[in-house]
This record gives C-alpha cells, sequence and structure tokens, in this order.
C-alpha cells in the first residue's frame, strides 16, 4: 500500500491503525484490481485526514466539541474513497475503477449526495444529526460489526453499560430517521404512508397493511425509511452502509460481517490493533480447546466409519470364532445377509459408503431371522429392509435414499430495498434433524439473486435453491436455520412463494 498520511499526533495515529483495514476494503470494492486499490485507499486516507482535521479545527474556533465532524471518523474516511473514485473519474483514471462503479457515479443516485441535504438519504441524514461520539458507537457496532467490549476500549466506553448505550443510540438514531421522514417526506402522495409507517414501527406486534406493504415495494424512499425505523433484524446496518456509502454499501457490509466472524474463529474478538490474539480472554481460551476436541473427535469418528465401511462382510471362520457384531450396544447372534443398501456411517455429516450389489444366489436362498427379536438385532441399517429369500439380486442404489424432512415453517424478511435492488433474509424453522438441507422457492417479478451467504445459490428462471455450506450442514430438531442475499428486481418486489425444505412445502 502506497505511503499514508503522516499523524500529527497520538489520536490521529491511533485513527489511521483503526481505519487503514475498512479504507482498503471498501478500496478494493471500488476498484478493479489490488494495486488500484492501495493507491485509492492511500489518496481516501489523505483526502479524509485533511476533512478530519478541517472540521475538528471549525469545532474549535467555535468553542464546541459536540461535533468534532459531520460525519463519525471511520464513515468519514470510507466516504472520502467514493468522492476520491469520482476525482479518478473526472481526470480520466476511471479505467482503474470497478465497471459498476462507473455507472453509478453518472447515475441519479450518486447525484443525491452531492445535492442539497433534504434530498439526501434518509440514514446519512440521520447520522449527521446525532451527537459525534453517539454515531461512532453507533457504526463501529452495527457497520463494522465489532464486539461491544472492543468498541468500549476504542471510545473510552465503560464495558459493563455499552450494551445499553447502544440500544438508547439506536433509539436515537430511529428518532432522527422519523422525524426527517415524517416531517419531509419525499413526495405528497407519501404523507399519508409515512405516517402509517411511523404507526406500524412504534407498536413492534403490529402487523403491516397491504396497502402499505405495496406502497413499501414501489417506493425506494419509503423502503429505505422502514429499513432505518425497523426495531429488530438486519435493516439498520444495511439501512446505515447503504445511505452513508452509496454504492457498494451492502457488499462493504457483508465484508465486515465475514473479517469479524474470522476474527472470532480464530480467537481474536478485534481487529488486530486492538490486541494480540493471545489476549483473548479465559472463555475464548476454553472456546477454542472445545473447538478443537469436537473437531479432533470428528476426526476419529470418520476414521472409525471409513474403517468399518471396509471391512469384509463374508462369513469365514475367523469371523464365526469372533466377537458377535452389535447393534446399538447389544450383540448380534444372528449374522445378516448381505445387503444392497447404503451402509450409514457412525460419524455425523460423513458421506455414506454404497456397498456392491449382492451376487446372484446359486443355492438355497439365505435364511432370514427365525423371531423378531433376532431380527431387529440385524445389522442392516435399512429401517424397512428388502423381502429375503429371492435369488433375484436387488439393483445398487447410486445415492441414497432421500429423507423425509420435518415440516417447517419460513420467514421472510425484507431487510432493505433500494431502486433496483434489495437484501432479505430467510429463516427456516424445522421439525426435526437435518443432516443436509436446501431451501427453494419462487420469485414471482423476475427477481434476481446476486450474492448469498451461509448458502450457496442456484437460479433456474423464477425457482431459487439455496444450499446448506459446509459448516451449517447438520440443523438440530426444533431449531432455526438462517441465510441472507442480495438481488435485483425491476418495476415490482413482491414477496417469494412456493416454499420449499428438502422438496417439501413450509408453512
Amino acid at each position: 500500500m502506497p505511503d499514508a498520511p503522516s499523524p500529527k499526533d497520538a489520536a490521529e495515529a491511533a485513527l489511521l491503525a483503526e481505519s487503514r483495514d475498512t479504507v482498503l476494503s471498501y478500496a478494493d470494492l471500488c476498484t478493479a484490481g489490488s494495486e488500484a486499490a492501495a493507491r485509492l485507499a492511500a489518496e481516501a486516507l489523505d483526502h479524509g485526514l485533511r476533512e478530519v482535521r478541517a472540521a475538528e479545527a471549525t469545532a474549535a474556533a467555535r468553542g464546541s466539541a459536540r461535533h468534532p465532524s459531520r460525519l463519525p471518523r471511520v464513515p468519514l474516511l470510507l466516504t472520502a474513497v467514493r468522492t476520491t473514485a469520482a476525482a479518478w473519474e473526472e481526470t480520466g483514471r476511471g479505467h482503474e475503477l470497478d465497471g459498476d462503479l462507473r455507472r453509478w457515479l453518472h447515475s441519479d443516485r450518486a447525484a443525491r449526495y452531492a445535492g442539497p441535504p433534504p434530498g439526501r438519504p434518509l440514514a446519512l441524514r440521520g447520522l449527521r444529526d446525532m451527537q459525534a461520539a453517539d454515531a461512532e458507537l453507533l457504526w463501529l457496532a452495527d457497520v463494522e460489526a465489532l464486539p461491544t467490549a472492543v468498541v468500549a476500549r476504542r471510545l473510552g466506553l465503560d464495558p459493563a453499560t455499552v450494551s445499553d448505550e447502544l440500544a438508547q443510540v439506536r433509539e436515537v438514531f430511529r428518532d432522527r430517521c422519523r422525524r426527517g421522514h415524517v416531517d419531509a417526506p419525499p413526495s405528497a402522495g407519501c404523507r399519508a404512508y409515512a405516517r402509517l409507517l411511523d404507526a406500524v414501527t412504534r407498536s413492534p406486534g403490529a402487523d403491516i397493511p397491504d396497502d402499505l406493504s405495496h406502497h413499501l415495494t414501489t417506493c425506494p424512499d419509503c423502503a429505505e425509511a422502514a429499513a432505518c425505523l425497523r426495531p429488530h433484524g438486519t435493516g439498520l446496518p444495511a439501512a446505515l452502509a447503504s445511505g452513508v456509502l452509496g454504492w457498494g454499501g451492502h457488499a462493504y457490509l457483508e465484508r465486515r460481517r465475514r473479517a469479524a466472524e474470522a476474527r472470532l474463529a480464530a480467537g481474536r474478538p478485534g481487529p488486530a490493533d486492538d490486541g494480540p490474539a493471545d489476549a483473548a480472554p479465559d472463555g475464548t481460551r476454553r472456546a477454542r480447546l472445545v473447538r478443537a476436541s469436537l473437531l479432533a473427535t470428528a476426526v476419529l469418528v470418520s476414521l472409525l466409519a471409513l474403517t468399518v465401511s471396509l471391512m469384509p462382510f463374508g462369513a469365514t471362520a475367523e469371523d464365526a470364532a469372533a466377537p458377535a457384531d452389535t447393534v446399538d450396544g447389544r450383540a448380534a447372534t444372528v449374522p445378516s445377509p448381505p445387503s444392497a443398501h447404503p451402509s450409514s456411517p457412525a460419524g455425523p455429516g460423513t458421506p455414506p459408503e454404497t456397498l456392491p450389489a449382492a451376487p446372484t444366489s446359486t443355492g438355497a436362498a439365505p435364511s432370514t431371522p427365525s423371531t423378531p427379536a433376532a431380527s431387529a438385532q440385524s445389522t442392516d441399517p435399512d429401517p424397512d429392509p428388502e423381502p429375503q429369500g429371492t435369488a433375484t439380486p436387488t439393483a445398487r442404489a447410486e445415492d441414497p435414499p432421500p429423507r423425509d424432512p420435518a415440516a417447517c415453517t419460513v420467514r421472510y424478511d425484507l431487510a432493505g430495498q433500494w431502486p433496483d435492488g434489495f437484501q432479505a433474509a430467510v429463516s427456516v424453522t424445522t421439525g426435526s434433524a437435518l443432516d443436509s438441507w436446501q431451501v427453494a422457492w419462487t420469485f414471482p417479478d423476475g427477481q434476481r439473486v446476486d450474492r448469498m451467504w451461509d448458502a450457496t445459490p442456484a437460479q433456474d428462471g423464477s425457482r431459487v435453491t439455496a444450499t446448506a455450506a459446509d459448516y451449517n450442514r447438520s440443523v438440530p430438531a426444533g431449531s432455526t436455520l438462517t441465510f441472507g442475499f442480495l438481488a435485483t428486481w425491476h418495476d415490482e418486489n413482491t414477496p417469494p412463494h412456493d416454499f420449499t425444505l428438502n422438496g417439501r412445502d413450509c408453512a
């Protein structure tokens, strides 16, 4: 990365150390290569730091420290990336930028950020109206996805009360957005819907009326307000990132969430500048030990399952002398004939091994268990075995028969919407445990999924299928699986229908 600006004091040095990774992350989204991203990040840091100094000098001249900058320091540096990219486009360096960003810079949406304040995004106006310390707390916790302990350390807050302060700050932000939307709706036709939206969001359990729901799918400004005012869900971080950054806000938000998950998986609560990994609390160390123990156990179980699957199944003299196989801890006194069905390993998540088809019988038909008890002790894992005593081999199945999924209920949440795209989350609650899952649905208005997290997407026309990731295939009984996605829409954005879980309808 090219040389960053030189800090004038310890406070600026800390700001640059804390913000370098975030600025580079957004610059990488805005450019067509890593070298261009490094140059853009360095120029944006220099430009943004000058803005921070100018804002602080203005505040000092007025004798007030209430607003050292119009935006919190981190989003101020991030918006400097966008303005620097716009300067590149104007000075003939646009070929180094992302193609979608270049198109956005010439659109009406980009013009909103340079126009009069009343026409700017609601989230941007709401964040600017807050106290600087409150806005900083909101951004670091909800957009940068930093743990509250790390946020408290950065801002000099009490870790014991920072969660309560964050809840109060979120309400302050919603109040600023509510006043901005109700007092000055984008059009006369939105005035009634603005007041209705205000009433609905003030009552947590209230249902959204059908006419308001339809209006939100057709009016980007009111949909933007709904994301800011919604008290639950992922709408607030998405509204902040999209409203402040403009282009690439949702993708940046997802990057920060992934970075936070990676730090937690590595046992580090915050970025590298917040302390070494071995400074993690005892609880984090214990969590790492537990994860390591579970991983070792899973490896041993998988090796045991593989060993069992490779053992010969024919009866020999040594087999007769060996101890009887056990099923569920009980001795199986009657040997089972070779099974044509797949053998299910003991370890959860281990792919089943398939056995070769039973050979054609040349003599007497294999004997069947003589008693029900003996039949129950058979090692055939198929709960509904094929009829015994036939000389015709059973064809080997290439894949195990699909397991009937449990009954399920689905929840679809529209987290945020803008003129040509939206973010949504899907939560499915299953009645029984699942080893793997696929959730499918149908979009009625030609929506297209661009990006998905916590699942792998596939789309055929209007039908979308989300397949479990490697790390969240198993779902305990009565639990909920959740994933989210970004998508595009045109004209209408009606919620999807015909949800299924592993091919079975969901309520």
